[in-house]
């Protein structure tokens, strides 16, 4: 059984792969009206792509470029900015992208129009395209954020695996509520205040940080340290390494920024899309774990240790990997 186990492990991280870690990588179509006529173009986009993949804004038809794109490297992306001239203004015209469905990744589009009104939406392969409104909405900002927050928690594999060892190590009931807040408020904490600007720190350390306490966890859930603080202050451990966690969704929030004027809103409406998926893979975990239970004792004994040597090996190669 332990070479059984051994050999899963080793074909799990040969299948492991660097983009799984964070394969929510947003790009971004910022267009910004600089006079009755005249727009200014900003694309941004991940610097590493999915190969075969050719992400490519759409800007509005009948609008022309007057200068070529200024092309730079900005952080972990590759970012363009142009002006473009546009007869009448943005209001009621049509931006998009194509190749959404080949690059795995959706594209946030940020509009700010020259009488102050700012619209903020994702795009998705099913609807690759945005009709710019002519006034601003504050639902549109509250549903675009949601959606970017629930889906970085979900491809976000590393803070899944988090969740999903809490989940196992605190057992179900009043003490799991209690533990998965104290981790939500923390990375709450630092998301705020990293994305405000208050705090920076290098993004590859903050990733092997987060790799590490996934290795911490499974230390936990092997049952190898000779005491558990975990097990003992769920609540505390949990909120402090949710600090951590929360510089990491703040490195993917600033990726595609935040909509000036509706910076509170937007980052509210962040946090209660990462909550959400936090809630959703609970759920799925107390399903996998309640039919697990169902399994003949024999079968679920070898299988007990299963989950903290999957956790602890990927931990240790994106420790190594981000380092």
């Amino acid at each position: 059984m332990r070479a059984r186990l051994l050999s899963c492990v080793v074909l799990l991280c040969g299948f492991a792969q660097p983009v799984l870690a964070h394969q929510f990588a947003p790009a971004l179509l910022e267009v910004r009206e600089i006079g009755s006529d005249d727009v200014h173009a900003r694309w941004k986009e991940p610097a590493v792509r999915v190969q075969g993949s050719a992400l490519r804004p759409i800007l509005p038809a009948g609008c022309r470029g007057i200068a070529d794109p200024t092309v730079r490297r900005e952080g972990t992306g590759m970012q363009a900015e142009w002006d473009i001239h546009c007869p009448g203004g943005l209001a009621g015209l049509t931006v998009g992208a194509e190749g959404i469905a080949s690059s795995g990744a959706n594209v946030l589009v940020r509009v700010e129009l020259a009488d102050g009104g700012k619209h903020s939406h994702v795009l998705t392969a099913d609807s690759p395209t945005y009709r710019i409104p002519e006034r601003s909405s504050w639902l549109g900002v509250l549903a675009s954020y949601i959606g970017l927050g629930f889906e970085h928690i979900l491809s976000g594999y590393d803070h899944l695996l988090f969740v999903g060892g809490l989940t196992l190590l605190v057992g179900f009931g009043r003490n799991l509520a209690w533990t998965i807040t104290a981790f939500t408020l923390g990375h709450s904490i630092t998301l705020a205040i990293a994305v405000l600007g208050f705090v920076e720190f290098p993004s590859h350390l903050i990733e092997a940080g987060i790799a590490a306490s996934l290795y911490f966890l499974a230390l936990e859930l092997a049952g190898v340290l000779p005491r558990s603080l975990l097990r003992d202050h769920p609540w505390s451990i949990a909120g402090l390494f949710g600090l951590v966690h929360g510089l990491g969704f703040a490195g993917a929030l600033a990726e595609v920024g935040l909509p000036h004027g509706d910076i509170p809103l937007a980052l509210f409406a962040f946090n209660v899309g990462i909550e959400l998926g936090q809630l959703f893979f609970v759920g799925v975990v107390l399903v996998g774990w309640a039919l697990a239970r169902r399994l003949p004792r024999a079968v679920r004994r070898p299988l007990r240790l299963a989950p903290a040597y999957a956790i602890g090996s990927l931990a240790v190669l994106w420790v190594l990997e981000r380092l």
